[in-house]
C-alpha cells in the first residue's frame, strides 16, 4: 500500500493496529546507459511489491542521496553529507510522529550508508522504536544470486538493468566492459573519476535477459519481505 493512495485518517486508523512502514532511499545520479533515477525506481519498486500482500504502507522514495562521486556526469544530483543527515533524522521523526514503530529503510545506493550512524543515533532517543537499514540489491540471497548468474555484476551494469530502469536510448553495448580501477577511483575527484570511467559502467555485460533478471528480482521481494514480516523487537 503506497502512502500516495492513503489520506491522512486512513493512516491514523493503520498504525493503531500495525505500527510497520517503508521507507525507500535512493540517489539520482548516472548509470550509463540506464535511468538517472535508478537506484530510486528499484529502492522504491522491491518495498512495495514486498509489501503488497501485507499491507503496509510505503513512503514515496527519497531520491536524493549521496552521489558526489558521479557529481561530472549531467544529471546527477547530490546532496551534503550535512543535509542528508538532517533529511534522514527529520524523515525518521515524522514518521514516529505519525504513529510508526517498526521502519523498514529500503536502500537502493551503496553512497547512502552513512544513514545507518544516523539511525543508530536516533534509536537511542527512540528507545520504542526499531529501524531496519536494508541494502536490497546486496542482501545475502539476493547477492548469491546475482553471482550466481554472472559474477561481474556491478554498478550500471545488467544487474540493474531491469525492465523498469530502462531508456529510449538505443544504445546498449554487447560487450562486457573491463573491470575499472577502483583503487584509483578512490583517490582522484569527479572530474577524474568521469574521466576513468567513461561511460559509467564499473564491469561487465549492460544486460542480461529479461529471465535472469525477473529471476533476481524475485529473490529481492521475498528477502525484503521477510524483514517486514520477522525480527523486529
Amino acid at each position: 500500500m503506497k502512502i500516495a493512495d492513503m489520506n491522512w485518517m486512513q493512516v491514523e486508523t493503520r498504525t493503531a493496529g500495525d505500527d510497520r512502514c517503508i521507507l525507500p532511499i535512493g540517489s539520482v545520479e548516472q548509470h550509463a546507459y540506464l535511468s538517472l533515477a535508478t537506484d530510486m525506481i528499484l529502492a522504491e519498486k522491491v518495498s512495495v511489491d514486498a509489501a503488497e500482500p501485507l499491507g503496509v504502507p510505503v513512503f514515496p522514495a527519497l531520491p536524493y542521496g549521496l552521489a558526489s562521486s558521479f557529481a561530472s556526469f549531467p544529471g546527477t544530483l547530490t546532496l551534503s553529507l550535512a543535509t542528508y543527515i538532517g533529511v534522514i533524522r527529520d524523515l525518521l521523526d515524522g514518521m514516529y510522529r505519525s504513529g510508526f514503530r517498526r521502519i523498514l529503510v529500503v536502500n537502493g545506493h551503496g553512497g547512502n550508508t552513512p544513514a545507518m550512524t544516523v539511525i543508530s543515533e536516533w534509536l537511542n532517543d527512540h528507545p520504542d522504536a526499531s529501524v531496519k537499514f536494508h541494502d536490497w540489491w546486496r542482501a545475502p540471497r539476493t547477492m548469491a544470486k546475482v553471482l550466481e548468474i554472472d559474477p561481474a555484476a556491478s554498478h550500471a551494469s545488467w544487474m540493474e538493468n531491469f525492465p523498469w530502469t530502462r531508456t529510449d536510448d538505443p544504445r546498449q553495448p554487447a560487450t562486457q566492459k573491463p573491470r575499472v580501477d577502483f583503487a584509483a577511483l578512490a583517490r582522484v575527484d569527479t572530474q577524474r573519476k568521469r574521466i576513468l570511467l567513461g561511460d559509467g559502467n564499473y564491469h561487465g555485460l549492460y544486460q542480461r535477459p529479461d529471465e535472469d533478471m525477473l529471476a533476481i528480482w524475485d529473490v529481492a521481494v521475498a528477502e525484503t519481505r521477510e524483514l517486514l514480516e520477522h525480527d523486529w523487537h
